[in-house]
């Protein structure tokens, strides 16, 4: 919907279409939503987004550090080193950025939008790092890149419809979530798989720490 000055703005509905989907864009990739939406409202584009968001800090840090994750995010194994870190982070952020958004609109009660944010980012979050274990699973790091790229596309391309078409947007938002939670339990032999594996290269870290040789070393004739 437009206002009086030909912006974008949601206060005659409720806030909480947008609020759904920056929580389930803020579990994938959180420093993402806060730069777009606080690009969004700094270039005049919509005057939802609140001052919080458009801070000058605010949009480099974001920046900076989406750059780090755009990096971090496609190589195998530092991506669940990355997701690990962000269990708390995304969740959090997506709570922050839905009170802050519902506190501008003033359209739902501060504390319910980040309960719907927060909750929904710790969703995708799930979906992501369980989605990425499965894919380190696979030797070739050509799948990390891909998927990453397409999360990051999906991220931004959702939170940019959200602006102009929020019911919409949360639509796909929560089709895209539940696709994901289905993907996820197909894929699930093959996140044990990769626990197994990670829990082994713990033991032989473990092992090779406490001086223990390689099984190899232990057997007749060297293992020949």
């Amino acid at each position: 919907m437009t206002g009086g000055r030909g912006l974008v703005t949601i206060t005659s509905v409720s806030v909480l279409p947008l609020v759904f989907t920056s929580g389930w864009a803020s579990g994938i990739n959180a420093y993402a939503v806060v730069l777009l939406l606080g690009v969004f409202g700094a270039t005049g584009l919509t005057d939802e987004v609140p001052e919080a968001l458009q801070r000058t800090d605010v949009l480099i840090a974001a920046g900076v550090l989406f750059l780090c994750e755009a990096v971090a995010d496609k190589i195998p194994y530092v991506d669940n080193v990355w997701d690990a870190l962000h269990t708390v982070i995304r969740p959090v952020a997506g709570a922050v950025v839905a009170a802050l958004l519902a506190g501008e609109s003033g359209s739902l009660p501060e504390l319910a939008a980040g309960a719907v944010g927060g909750t929904t980012a710790l969703m995708s979050h799930l979906v992501k790092a369980g989605t990425r274990m499965a894919v380190n699973t696979s030797p070739e790091p050509f799948s990390n890149i891909a998927l990453s790229t397409g999360e990051d596309l999906a991220v931004a391309g959702v939170i940019t419809f959200a602006i102009f078409h929020p019911v919409a947007a949360a639509v796909i938002a929560a089709v895209l979530l539940a696709l994901g939670v289905w993907l996820l339990v197909v894929l699930a032999s093959r996140i044990r798989r990769f626990l197994r594996r990670r829990a082994q290269r713990r033991e032989e870290r473990r092992l090779a720490a406490a001086g223990g040789g390689p099984p190899a070393d232990r057997s007749v004739g060297g293992g020949r």
